[in-house]
């Protein structure tokens, strides 16, 4: 008989592991902190929370039934695209209404989408839904209202949610590890602004350009939209690695056609009916109000589904069926990239930066509770813990962020995390031999002593203190 093999755990297990032994010593220490213990534990098992972010009308709602893989986040509905919604995997499909007050009331739902809110939206503080969706298995996803537009009360909504420290901020519902920022050619600073008071670092925030598929000049255009996005994303990578890890290019549209069983055969017959055609009768199609080729309804359904790049570069495609059509419009669209930064490289510092929310936590709680000696005792035996020390340096790049982005010591931190072999967090090719990265680490560790004479803030007193006992682990490898 072959053996079954050993699920590989995840690369921050031994962190949850930690984490769990000091809840289980908090529980012991009073019947008060035992529920203490339980309401942090929820937060420390639970999928991390994905917080996507972006204006009105920048396509949130559209990724999130992509990445759902079914059309359940409005994308129309004025009242709906005006609240925080909540998805989660969880079966039978249902909705709440959590209320400013911290009530629910069920939502009656409509062929998978919500009805009438049944309360003054201003009374919300966020929709709750559950799918039963393999898709959002290991992270929740949160789409909020867009930002700066529409109205004061529509951004007022995402701050009072994600930063002003209502009660349900504080929930495992809504407390978010990540972010997926939108924009479209680049963000404003307003924008910017906003992202950066959400408490996220580069590391666990995604960037990613919207409507790729119409980027420049469009389908239309002489240059492909999709190739000058991805170019134009590089830049915008390397311009805002301050503030996110990488941008990535999506093709919304074509990400939720082709993810929520949107395209049926007759949309693909309709499609590769079009194949043959020159640009200007394919222009002509798309703009006169009386198509000649195919009926109008057809046409417009077949832009909703595919839009302007789908017409015109899927029609040789659509003749192939609606199968192949619908793995072009997949390849096309930069979801399953997407899925894989998602799962990995966010994922990573998503459960991180919980980590670190959780540390922090058990800090705060350690000011206020009478056991504060025996609690500050937990803390410091986890922060010593060198299956947090990725933690710990993930805390002192926060704390770096804040007082100086620009310092040194923040790069040697953000490198440390970023990689995950000694050469690379020393900046080394991975192929350097041990001798060459041992000498490496003590010219570092030289490095951070003499940084440490002329330090500017207490941020850079305490990061060089972590970074001096990093190098010196390295050195003794």
């Amino acid at each position: 008989m072959t053996a079954t093999p050993t699920p590989i755990a995840p690369a921050w297990d031994p962190v949850r592991a930690g984490l769990d032994r000091a809840l289980h010593a908090l529980a012991g220490l009073a019947p008060d902190l035992a529920a203490h213990a339980n309401r942090i534990g929820q937060i420390l098992w639970s999928p991390p929370r994905i917080v996507i972010v972006g204006r009105l009308k920048a396509g949130k709602s559209t990724l999130v039934n992509a990445l759902i893989g079914a059309p359940v986040a409005e994308t129309a509905a004025l009242e709906a695209t005006s609240i925080v919604a909540v998805y989660q995997d969880g079966a039978p499909s249902r909705a709440e209404v959590v209320l400013l007050d911290g009530s629910r009331r069920p939502l009656h739902l409509s062929r998978g989408h919500t009805a009438d809110l049944g309360v003054d939206p201003e009374q919300v503080a966020y929709l709750h839904r559950w799918l039963p969706s393999a898709a959002i298995r290991d992270f929740t996803l949160v789409d909020t209202p867009g930002l700066a537009t529409l109205t004061a009360e529509n951004e007022a909504r995402t701050r009072r949610v994600l930063i002003d420290g209502f009660e349900q901020t504080r929930t495992a519902s809504v407390d978010a590890d990540a972010a997926v920022f939108l924009f479209d050619s680049a963000p404003r600073a307003d924008e910017i602004s906003f992202l950066k008071q959400l408490g996220f670092t580069p590391l666990n925030t995604l960037g990613v350009l919207s409507r790729a598929d119409g980027f420049g000049e469009g389908a239309l255009g002489q240059r492909n939209p999709l190739e000058h996005a991805i170019a134009h994303a590089r830049v915008l990578g390397d311009r805002l690695a301050d503030t996110v890890m990488t941008v990535m290019p999506i093709a919304g549209l074509l990400a939720e056609t082709s993810h929520t069983g949107a395209l049926t055969e007759a949309d693909a017959r309709a499609l590769a009916s079009l194949t043959g055609y020159g640009p200007l009768e394919v222009l002509d199609l798309l703009d006169t109000d009386t198509p000649t080729v195919v009926p109008a309804a057809v046409r417009d359904r077949i832009l909703d589904l595919v839009g302007e790049y789908g017409i015109i570069h899927g029609r040789d495609v659509a003749a192939r069926g609606a199968a192949t059509l619908n793995e072009w419009l997949t390849a096309h669209s930069g979801i399953p990239q997407l899925r894989g930064v998602l799962s990995q490289h966010l994922g990573r510092f998503a459960a991180v930066h919980r980590a670190s929310r959780i540390i922090r936590e058990l800090d705060q709680l350690a000011f206020t509770h009478p056991a504060r000696d025996q609690i500050r005792g937990i803390v410091d035996h986890l922060r010593r813990d060198p299956a947090l020390h990725t933690v710990v340096l993930f805390e002192h790049l926060k704390s770096m962020l804040e007082a100086d982005p620009r310092s040194p010591v923040t790069t040697e931190l953000r490198r440390l995390l970023e990689h995950h072999t000694p050469a690379g967090q020393l900046g080394l090719p991975d192929s350097a031999g041990p001798d060459q990265v041992r000498a490496t680490a003590q010219q570092k560790l030289g490095w951070a002593h003499t940084q440490a004479l002329s330090t500017m803030t207490a941020a850079e007193d305490a990061a060089l203190i972590v970074l001096q006992h990093t190098y010196s682990t390295l050195a003794a490898t």
